[in-house]
């Protein structure tokens, strides 16, 4: 049975019955201060750079403690999304939203951990390409997104489809398109990356969501999959399919011998950012995992590709894109470029690139790519184009997360951190006289580490069944806790002065200022 309340303390079950007491007052007072976190890294740039926290800074960190532990029905393995004040059938609630590996969307009271509502979109007759016994049931390692209008929570499900819910009571609109369909083979192509939700510059908004296959790396995994990104107009229900293999296909392809399907397979999109947009240059952005890069026969592998915020491109292709002239030794040495989606950095007015961006591969390498011209030809489909030099990660191991920005508000410099299993690096973007890029290492730590979160100056991430928190300037600890369960892409969220963070162990934990109660 559904336990929410197992494992806490004596001291975090008082707070909690503090803090269910103190429900109402505390919800009002949100209404008019706070902020929320709408989908995954905050930002439709998945920046990972929290720049709205005042709570939580250097010299109180230390006093952070575990306010509650809530055991889950299933492992999240992803992140929460945060919203204030929802009218909820049980009063006013600020609330958590996550999608566990096996389908369901749920909202927790943030307060307490105490579950709101929960939707089931599982699927047990869903085994990895039909074969249970050797490959296991279907997953998703997908994140959810709330609706830019606050009423409504976006959550991917087992049966191919994305649902879409009424934040305060779960109850799932089925007009206008709704659910929408994602993939028609769940069996083969999972979906691995944080749903995105994005308004252009047209002011439509845009929810996009990727797929891949279950069996990384490539070429052992065996599947008819091609890797593709769903782009859905949030104001009419339509939707657009660009597959990268078979882009000339802009529809969901099918398994063979069905019809319609591709004769080419592998390729993805499973780097944690998925989808991101630049509000600059008004385009989307996703990079492509292993398989085939040959344009002229559509398909678009190992490549960093551009579309109009409503999907289109050029030439049944992208309207740009980056492949790094080594995309052969790649896939020959099964290093996807793909690990994580590119990060968009600031730049100052002396900067020749005016929008630029890091893309990090499993190669280690951290490639400075500019934005407005990805291949440097004005056109896609070419080979190599970055800028500046090419950077390495100061560790051996693989590469499977995404980077986090900050930016030093002293000299207002951009860095970027990476994490791996061997521990995290610091890297500061800095500009030669001629204004072109270049990332320095500026410190290394061996505290092995999943996707970061920076947050007021603070930088968090878990990793080994640790919390930690890190100075970004020079990367010493500042706070930890231990234990917590293990971590496979899980990644924290800080908002309001609470950190959330769900683990393997299937529970969400929840850390506060106790001096704030």
């Amino acid at each position: 049975m559904y336990n929410p309340i197992r494992r806490l303390s004596f001291y975090s079950v008082l707070i909690v019955i503090l803090l269910v007491t103190l429900a109402p007052a505390n919800n009002a007072l949100a209404q008019t201060s706070g902020y929320d976190w709408l989908q995954w890294n905050g930002n439709p740039q998945h920046s990972g750079n929290n720049t709205q926290e005042t709570l939580i800074n250097t010299a109180n960190i230390k006093t952070l403690k575990q306010i509650y532990q809530v055991t889950l029905p299933a492992v999240v393995d992803g992140a929460p999304v945060y919203l204030r004040a929802v009218k909820t059938p049980t009063g006013v609630r600020d609330l958590l939203f996550v999608t566990t590996r096996v389908g369901h969307i749920m909202a927790l009271d943030a307060a307490t951990g105490l579950l709101v509502w929960m939707q089931k979109h599982t699927n047990d007759s869903c085994a990895i390409n039909k074969d249970l016994a050797t490959n296991g049931s279907c997953y998703t390692s997908s994140i959810p997104a709330i609706d830019p209008n606050l009423q409504y929570i976006y959550s991917y499900g087992l049966d191919g489809f994305v649902h879409k819910h009424q934040v305060g009571d779960g109850v799932e609109i089925t007009s206008g398109g709704w659910p929408q369909v994602v993939t028609l083979k769940p069996w083969v192509e999972r979906a691995a990356t944080a749903l995105s939700i994005a308004t252009a510059k047209s002011g439509i908004s845009y929810l996009y969501v990727t797929k891949d296959g279950y069996n990384i790396p490539y070429p052992n995994d065996p599947g008819d999959y091609q890797g593709h990104v769903t782009i859905i107009n949030l104001g009419d229900g339509t939707q657009k399919v660009f597959n990268v293999v078979c882009s000339n296909l802009s529809v969901h392809l099918a398994e063979k011998p069905k019809r319609p399907a591709c004769n080419q397979e592998s390729s993805g999109i499973w780097g944690r950012g998925g989808v991101v947009y630049n509000p600059d240059t008004d385009k989307i952005y996703v990079t492509t995992g292993l398989g085939r890069f040959s344009p002229g026969n559509y398909a678009w592998s190992d490549s960093v590709l551009a579309f109009k915020p409503d999907g289109t491109g050029l030439y049944r292709g992208p309207i740009d894109s980056y492949t790094p002239t080594d995309y052969r030794e790649l896939i020959d040495k099964n290093q996807s470029l793909g690990s994580s989606a590119p990060l968009i950095l600031p730049v100052p007015a002396t900067s020749k690139i005016k929008n630029l961006a890091v893309q990090i591969g499993q190669d280690r390498k951290l490639r400075l790519i500019n934005m407005d011209d990805l291949s440097g030809k004005g056109k896609p489909g070419y080979v190599g184009g970055e800028v500046g030099e090419v950077e390495t990660l100061p560790y051996d191991a693989n590469i499977d997360d995404s980077p986090a920005l900050w930016v030093d508000p002293d000299d207002n410099s951009a860095w970027v951190y990476m994490p791996t299993y061997d521990g995290i690096s610091g890297f500061q973007l800095t500009f030669d006289s001629d204004g072109m890029p270049k990332l320095n290492l500026m410190w290394k730590n061996t505290n092995p580490c999943k996707t970061p979160l920076v947050a007021n100056d603070i930088i968090y991430c878990a990793g080994f069944k640790n919390i930690w928190a890190f100075d970004p300037l020079d990367g010493k600890w500042l706070w930890g806790d231990y234990p917590i369960g293990d971590i496979h892409w899980q990644t924290p969220i800080v908002v309001n002065g609470v950190l959330y963070i769900t683990d393997e162990a299937k529970i969400l934990h929840a850390y506060a200022l106790l001096q704030s109660f």
